[in-house]
């Protein structure tokens, strides 16, 4: 940046959901998901069951990660904040002013838009920042196109080591029925389906190729959206397939929905039915999904800068 306003110093502010550092953990991370309502003791510990069998969630170490990469290649600071857990977002964002930042980009790694995620996370943000921080919010970019080419990278690997004509399943994290009135109203379903349309499309897979399916449904009461993984994967079976391929593209990187709902629950699910998983990797920090990141926060400083008149970079 150029020896511009000293009253301007911009950041980028990535926002994730959190994780907890160790199995201990799970009861206080839960009841910050919760907002302090009572957690039945059987879904605390097969939420400590969970995260047990993979050890630990690697998502906050692969978030600090990506965010210097994403620093590296913009010369910019880039900040982390998680909504559940260490570091919180008010926590980072205290942080940030205590650093003369004065104007944020915040870009949660959501890509798809919902209310239930996305917009929780842009109220915690701008509540932190009140008026002493300026924030731009990136709201959606689940149709970039360096976001599409970072997938489908990965899916194209992973289509190298399967059987031909392999059915794929994109998924996205479920969400309840009761926060979703409508996709004109909650763009978050129509967004998921419309990522996964657009890697397919990007790799050359037909329609009749992939299907779509909601994942990790959670174990609170009423209906979340579907159709689910295991319907599909039934559904699979049924049609004569004896393997299927699995690419989240709800998520950016490894973490507990990935390592045990992918890897050992499905997979064990597919098992008990005569099929096969395979699953394309993680986003992680692909240097294509960096360069989305950059381009996002690139685009949004520019804006900043003219609204506040500073200098271009």
């Amino acid at each position: 940046m150029t020896a511009a306003s000293s009253t301007f110093r911009p950041a980028i502010l990535l926002l994730a959901h959190g994780t907890p550092g160790s199995p201990d953990d799970v009861p206080a991370y839960m009841r910050n998901i919760t907002g302090g309502r009572p957690i039945p003791d059987a879904v605390m510990q097969e939420v400590q069951h969970r995260y047990a069998l993979i050890g630990t969630s690697p998502l906050t170490d692969i978030t600090m990660q990506q965010a210097d990469a994403l620093s590296k290649k913009l010369d910019v600071p880039v900040y982390v904040g998680m909504r559940n857990w260490h570091p919180f977002i008010a926590d980072t964002v205290k942080t940030m002013l205590a650093d003369g930042i004065t104007h944020t980009i915040a870009i949660c790694l959501a890509p798809q838009n919902s209310r239930t995620s996305v917009g929780l996370y842009k109220k915690v943000t701008t509540d932190a920042a009140a008026d002493h921080m300026q924030v731009t919010f990136v709201d959606s970019w689940h149709d970039h196109p360096d976001l599409i080419a970072a997938f489908a990278e990965r899916l194209q690997a992973a289509l190298k080591n399967a059987a031909p004509g392999v059915p794929i399943i994109f998924t996205a994290h479920s969400v309840p029925c009761r926060t979703i009135c409508g996709e004109n109203i909650d763009p978050y379903s129509r967004q998921a389906k419309h990522t996964a349309e657009l890697v397919a499309q990007s790799c050359g897979i037909t329609d009749t190729d992939w299907h779509f399916a909601f994942q990790s449904q959670g174990m609170s009461g009423g209906p979340w959206i579907g159709p689910s993984v295991e319907d599909t994967i039934t559904a699979l079976k049924a049609a004569g397939h004896s393997s299927f391929l699995m690419q989240p593209i709800g998520f950016v990187c490894d973490h507990v929905e990935v390592l045990f709902d992918i890897d050992i629950f499905f997979k064990k699910y597919g098992d008990d039915r005569g099929m096969a998983l395979s699953r394309a990797e993680s986003l992680n920090t692909s240097p294509r999904f960096i360069t989305a990141l950059a381009d996002l926060a690139t685009t949004a400083l520019k804006n900043i800068n003219v609204t506040a008149g500073a200098p271009a970079r």
